[in-house]
């Protein structure tokens, strides 16, 4: 799934820097690393911070004269910003940001994060090429991070979110999301289970079913959790359903 997620590097001020952010992408399976008009990039510099795995990335990542063209062919772009307020408004965080780039790249989409130089960060021109901003909250007032440090925190949360509850950190295949036929049969199976506990009201149970379905849509259920939740349905309904045979014939 991460074959699509680009990192891109805007004017990064130290080849050191581009080195280790390229060992992060390699450690959490991101292969697409650009850099837009470094400055003064020396590859041999870059190469001992990359360890052999980064290196790899060092010898194909792409260097390209603007933010836009590095950006072109993504279908979601999202920026990094340690500052707020003003023009940088309804910033997410890493985890959150990470459940979207997850949901176009699973659809077969392109995604770039964009990382701007170490001493300034992206500028507001830069940040309105930029779907979305992405912050990492810090404690108090350090909240100026390494670029290699920024790079990893996001490329970590999505490769978490990828692999479906860290599978792949186990050696699982990564959960795919579920389909919208199989979250309808989840609901089935929901409104059958909580009605049969009393938990929905029987004079408008689709009514009261709305919050239940806006919850499991809005984490974005993956198809293990779809056969956990139901599992869970047929469990208590069988349970019940011992009760009340228990109840009838004592």
């Amino acid at each position: 799934m991460l074959d699509n997620l680009t990192i891109v590097l805007f004017r990064p001020k130290f080849s050191e820097n581009v080195g280790a952010a390229a060992r992060a992408c390699a450690n959490m399976g991101v292969s697409r690393l650009v850099l837009v008009d470094p400055p003064a990039f020396d590859p041999d510099r870059a190469r001992p911070m990359a360890t052999s795995k980064g290196g790899l990335l060092l010898d194909t990542l792409e260097i390209v004269p603007t933010l836009a063209a590095a950006v072109a062919g993504a279908e979601a772009v999202y920026g990094t910003t340690a500052r707020l307020g003003g023009w940088r408004k309804g910033e997410v965080t890493p985890a959150e940001a990470a459940d979207g780039i997850c949901r176009t790249l699973g659809a077969g989409g392109g995604v770039a994060v964009v990382f701007g130089p170490e001493d300034a960060g992206l500028s507001n021109q830069e940040t309105q090429l930029c779907g979305r901003l992405v912050n990492i909250p810090t404690a108090g007032e350090a909240t100026s991070l390494n670029l290699a440090q920024a790079v990893l925190v996001v490329c970590y949360e999505v490769f978490k979110a990828a692999s479906g509850l860290a599978g792949d950190v186990a050696g699982q295949t990564p959960s795919r999301a579920a389909t919208h036929a199989e979250r309808e049969s989840l609901f089935a199976a929901l409104r059958e289970t909580l009605l049969a506990i009393d938990f929905l009201k029987a004079d408008n149970p689709d009514y009261w079913m709305l919050p239940v379905r806006r919850f499991i849509d809005r984490v974005g259920l993956r198809r293990q959790e779809f056969n956990l939740l139901m599992g869970v349905c047929r469990q208590v309904k069988w349970a019940v359903g011992q009760g009340g045979k228990k109840s009838a014939g004592s």
